[in-house]
């Protein structure tokens, strides 16, 4: 999906004024409320701007952190089920992962993303597992790694570090992949190509909605 350019001076807009008003808290709550507005628009531009190469895998060096390796298939199964394994460093005091991903489909539209908790398999090793639209382009994922002392790290530190395409996907009026199952499926590419911009202005007017209830 192409970046959505035209919401930039209203994603920034309304990041700035939640941010005032979070420098300059009237209680905790309040403080609170400022602070999930500013992670939804944060998550919100991420999703609509991001953008890559089509149909070309990405991912995120794992270097200076403590992941040791992963573990997942190279192809997305549409209607089915992606695995995913994260071995962490011996030794390491990591407790506990989440996987935070989001499914894009062929439509154009991304999900918004979803907090999966990896089950642990011995004591390096963590697995999860998530079902995949039977339209979906692709899957972006991060980390978040938990450890003994209650801190967390984010892996990437910001936005998503891994995309894995789909075996049929639709993506910049291109079709691709090695299957053809998906193609000329009724209603895909017919979204008008500034769809995303009024969804996210609105989305961002209710975050900005909230931030002033207070």
């Amino acid at each position: 999906m192409r970046p959505v350019r035209s919401i930039d001076k209203q994603v920034e807009s309304v990041v700035s004024r939640a941010a005032v008003d979070f420098i300059c808290p009237l209680n905790l709550a309040s403080n609170m409320r400022q602070l999930l507005v500013l992670l939804t628009v944060a998550m919100l531009a991420l999703s609509v701007s991001a953008a890559g190469e089509s149909g070309v895998n990405e991912s995120t060096s794992t270097e200076g952190t403590q992941i040791a390796y992963i573990n997942h298939a190279s192809l997305v199964q549409e209607g089915g089920v992606f695995d995913m394994y994260v071995t962490v460093n011996s030794g390491s005091n990591v407790t506990s992962i989440q996987w935070i991903t989001q499914i894009c489909i062929n439509s154009g539209v991304c999900y918004p993303p979803e907090i999966n908790d990896m089950e642990p398999v011995d004591n390096d090793t963590y697995t999860a597992t998530v079902d995949i639209d039977y339209t979906a382009s692709y899957i972006n994922w991060k980390y978040i790694l938990h450890s003994e002392d209650d801190s967390q790290a984010s892996v990437p530190e910001s936005g998503f570090g891994w995309k894995v395409w789909s075996e049929c996907w639709y993506d910049n009026e291109t079709w691709g992949g090695p299957s053809t199952d998906c193609q000329g499926v009724e209603g895909v590419g017919s979204l008008l190509p500034g769809f995303a911009a009024p969804a996210a202005a609105a989305a961002i007017g209710m975050a900005a909605l909230m931030a002033r209830r207070d």
